[in-house]
């Protein structure tokens, strides 16, 4: 077509986009599609970690910049009726002034920059749970964020493809797709394991070799307080912790006490007159005999 002939399409109001998508909507859940539409509440794309840190990796690469202004404006007025995160693919259909299929190729993350990252966040990260709640040291966020090296995917490792007419590298579909997968960050931040065909395990698990962030102080948020310790013991907490009284010593046994002993009395010198007595019969056998 020559340029002189081609024109715009005619601008489509916001409204008029939503009651598109929803018809369209409609129709595919009536050919059994499973629709998965991004609802933005409030200005906020993203609250969480994993949502912001997305956001945030879009935006800080000036390959970007000049398109990302429509794709926030398309993303909030719910023009993305449907996203799907697969291994290294996301897929989207966008409400414009026509139905857009949006394709986005994620390269996979390489295996020698995924186990650098993992040897450097190893032992910081206490479970997977923590992990997908964003609850770590601010060294290891920056780790993971880190352009070029960390989790996120940078411009030379993202291809995109979209129905719509617009020749640039990045139409304004695309980047609400794009945004759209932040917002979806939010509701299941194990889609970004799964996009970069990665295991998102291999980040708690202790790994041999350097190990640089797990020195790092714990975040604030990870360091149970006393009234929290007390909450979940039941201790009173309030006062300085008394040490234990001493036990009390074990009485001293008995001294054995004396046995009594019976000693018997000498018996007693025969009486004066009883010895008379005895020398008297004594002198009167000497007197019979001589006689």
């Amino acid at each position: 077509m020559a340029r002189d002939d081609w024109e715009w399409p005619r601008y489509v109001s916001v409204a008029e986009r939503r009651r598109k998508a929803e018809r369209e909507m409609k129709k595919l859940r009536k050919k059994g599609h499973a629709v998965s539409p991004v609802t933005i509440e409030g200005r906020a794309i993203a609250t969480s970690f994993w949502g912001k840190a997305w956001c945030k990796n879009l935006e800080d690469y000036r390959d970007y910049e000049s398109r990302l202004p429509r794709g926030r404006a398309y993303v909030r007025n719910g023009s993305v009726i449907d996203l799907q995160i697969a291994p290294l693919e996301i897929t989207a259909m966008v409400s414009g002034s026509s139905i857009y299929q949006v394709t986005i190729r994620i390269k996979a993350a390489s295996k020698a920059g995924w186990q650098v990252l993992c040897q450097d966040c190893a032992g910081a990260i206490d479970s997977l749970v923590e992990l997908l709640q964003g609850r770590f040291s601010k060294a290891v966020m920056d780790r993971i964020c880190r352009q070029d090296t960390g989790l996120f995917p940078k411009p030379s490792e993202i291809r995109f493809d979209c129905s719509c007419p617009d020749s640039a590298s990045m139409c304004k579909h695309v980047a609400a797709a794009l945004y759209g997968v932040g917002s979806r960050l939010d509701e299941s931040p194990e889609l970004l394991f799964r996009l970069r065909a990665v295991d998102g395990n291999d980040l708690t698990t202790n790994l041999s070799g350097a190990m640089p962030l797990a020195k790092q102080a714990p975040a604030a948020e990870k360091v149970l307080a006393t009234e929290d310790l007390s909450a979940l013991f039941g201790l009173d907490m309030d006062g300085p912790v008394a040490s234990p009284a001493p036990r009390p010593a074990a009485p001293a046994p008995a001294a054995a006490r004396p046995v009594a002993t019976r000693t018997r009395a000498a018996p007693a010198a025969p009486a004066a007159g009883a010895a008379r007595k005895s020398r008297a019969k004594t002198a009167a056998r000497s007197t019979r005999t001589t006689a």
